[in-house]
């Protein structure tokens, strides 16, 4: 029997607070190592702050964070394995790229050139260009080099296709995607755009409200839930463990569900659901849940994500 490969990533009742307020609450999550990861909240939901927590750029509050079976804001040895690309893209931008390279060669014992030389030719990046002149694509594809330049076994990006153009997106997906093709890097990618993150994760992890609400296998996920279109429901249906979000006209009601075995009632249409439409029923269900639980000293969740 083969060894079971640890989890990249593993929060235990992990939370951070800023003053009062927690950015982020009561967090359990295994990160499988190899796995391309898509997190997913709206603004304020506490990804950023998981995704420092687990670059060791922040202690927890609360519970605990281990990364690639350390501690990231103990253990020095772990920051050479762990890449970070920021929302922010933090390069200097008076630099030129080819500078830009020869300071992370300076920076990473593990720092491999000619990876990143050979990236940004695939990419026609200019490296006796500043970075303060390139496009926003490119100054991405720079940063996000820079981080694979490492040679991280886990890597972190935050929001970082937030403010590119469709074929940037593509561009940087397809860099993203031959790395993790490599073998080797678990990758944890925080983006609001589901279709993007739909093409290349097998795993979600679904913040909202600074708590957990969601974390598996997408394609595991996908199949335990279907939308059901039928009459406006009066009881339980057979098949139906939980209904998680509903939307009524009339006589008529589409609702996602998680099931527990097959729907045989005739009464309903029973489909797939797509990434985005499931994403969204999650959300709205903790929206409402957000709205009608007391305050209480773990729920006054800050407007840090």
């Amino acid at each position: 029997m083969s060894a079971t490969i640890a989890p990249a990533l593993i929060t235990e009742d992990l939370g951070k607070r800023y003053g009062k307020r927690w950015a982020l609450a009561s967090c359990s999550l295994d990160v499988p190592a190899g796995s391309v990861t898509a997190l997913v909240g709206p603004n304020g939901a506490g990804k950023t702050t998981l995704l420092h927590l687990a670059a060791g750029l922040l202690r927890p509050s609360a519970g605990r964070v281990e990364v690639l079976g350390g501690d990231p804001a103990r253990d020095l040895g772990l920051l050479p394995r762990i890449g970070l690309v920021a929302q922010d893209m933090p390069l200097y931008r008076g630099l030129t790229v080819r500078e830009t390279l020869r300071l992370g060669h300076k920076l990473n014992p593990r720092w491999d050139g000619a990876m990143a030389l050979e990236r940004l030719r695939q990419l026609s990046i200019d490296l006796d260009q500043k970075v303060g002149t390139l496009s926003g694509g490119q100054r991405a594809q720079v940063a996000l080099v820079v981080a694979l330049g490492k040679r991280p076994e886990l890597l972190l990006l935050d929001e970082p296709l937030a403010a590119l153009d469709p074929l940037a997106r593509r561009e940087f997906m397809q860099t993203l995607m031959q790395s993790a093709a490599d073998g080797g890097l678990t990758i944890v990618l925080s983006s609001h755009l589901i279709v993007d993150l739909e093409r290349v994760c097998d795993h979600l992890v679904l913040v909202a409200a600074g708590r957990l609400q969601l974390a598996d296998d997408i394609d595991a996920l996908l199949a335990s839930h279907k939308v059901l279109v039928g009459p406006r429901p009066t009881g339980a249906i057979a098949g139906v463990a939980d209904v998680v979000d509903e939307a009524r006209g009339g006589r008529q009601a589409s609702m996602v569900v998680r099931v527990d075995g097959p729907i045989h009632d005739p009464r309903w249409m029973v489909e797939d659901v797509a990434l985005e439409e499931l994403v969204l029923a999650y959300l709205s269900q903790a929206q409402e849940a957000a709205s009608v639980r007391r305050p209480h000293a773990l729920d006054v969740v800050g407007a840090v994500s």
